[in-house]
């Protein structure tokens, strides 16, 4: 039955059975035949065709979360004999944040797994490394979810939100010593989150629902340096709670936004052909482990 989960979720991915076939090693009529059988087993069709595109209906989408658990578990299975005779080098693209944050906790596990596989840390902004993806310069990146569709060689999946949050000084005047986060964006001193980042935008798009023009005097693109700015008095800042450094500052105070909250969220970027390739299968897997256990 792996072998038709497998199919069924290439059939899904690439939208028709021709494609699935090209991605499977399988002609167009035995991934109908494989398609037709899983149909026979459940009592239902799993895809509405029109013409050559296969569409999940229904049926098939209440089995999709399913035959992903079941085809990853058959991939961890495998995965345990063969990681620990991974070798070479692993290039991983982190935009900064993640890097000091869950990033350390992910690779202690890969080395547990896999030490014979090497890892190259490579530091970049979101579309910077995008675009490395996209050229083969890495194999996979952490980064921001793009406001924009991923070419069809790309592949994302989300591995977790962020929550933004307003900070302030702590100890600071009393204007500043308001727990009023909108209040605090209005009226003091702003340092703002890149406008140029993906992150940077979400801010940009809240300021403006919230009918917000901040006093802006410093744009910065490091969080951790947006942070040690408003530590030292300079203003406010919206970032997201990205990092332990956030919460262990005793010179910050960190101010919900309730009911206004809003998320960035973090995805890990392969090339589509390239994502099940074990290294990258297993990084993956260390990944999500490290975020559960956060």
């Amino acid at each position: 039955m792996i072998r038709e989960l497998k199919t069924f979720l290439a059939v899904v991915e690439y939208g028709t059975f021709a494609a699935a076939g090209l991605q499977v090693g399988l002609s167009q009529s035995s991934v109908s035949a494989q398609i037709k059988q899983l149909e026979t087993r459940f009592g239902e069709r799993l895809f509405d065709r029109t013409g050559r595109i296969a569409v999940l209906n229904a049926a098939g989408k209440r089995i999709l979360p399913l035959a992903e658990e079941m085809v990853g578990l058959e991939r961890r299975m495998l995965a345990l004999n063969e990681a620990e005779e991974l070798r070479g080098e692993l290039r991983v693209g982190a935009i900064a944040s993640l890097q000091s944050g869950r990033l350390p906790q992910a690779l202690l596990r890969l080395r547990e797994r896999a030490p014979k596989l090497r890892v190259r840390l490579v530091p970049g902004v979101s579309l910077g490394l995008l675009d490395q993806v996209d050229a083969g310069s890495v194999d996979l990146a952490l980064l921001l979810r793009a406001p924009f569709a991923l070419p069809k060689e790309l592949h994302a999946e989300g591995i977790g939100e962020e929550p933004y949050v307003v900070i302030a000084p702590r100890g600071a005047n009393a204007s500043q010593a308001s727990s009023d986060p909108l209040h605090l964006l209005a009226t003091e001193p702003f340092i703002r989150y890149d406008r140029s980042s993906f992150g940077g935008r979400l801010v940009e798009r809240f300021l403006k629902r919230q009918r917000i023009t901040p006093r802006q005097v410093i744009e910065a693109d490091e969080l951790e340096a947006i942070a040690r700015m408003v530590e030292c008095g300079l203003g406010v800042s919206l970032i997201p709670a990205a990092g332990p450094w956030l919460e262990r500052s005793e010179r910050l105070r960190v101010l919900s936004l309730g009911e206004a909250t809003f998320h960035r969220e973090l995805v890990l970027v392969s090339r589509a052909s390239q994502r099940r390739v074990a290294a990258l299968t297993l990084f993956a897997d260390c990944l999500r482990s490290a975020i559960a256990e956060d």
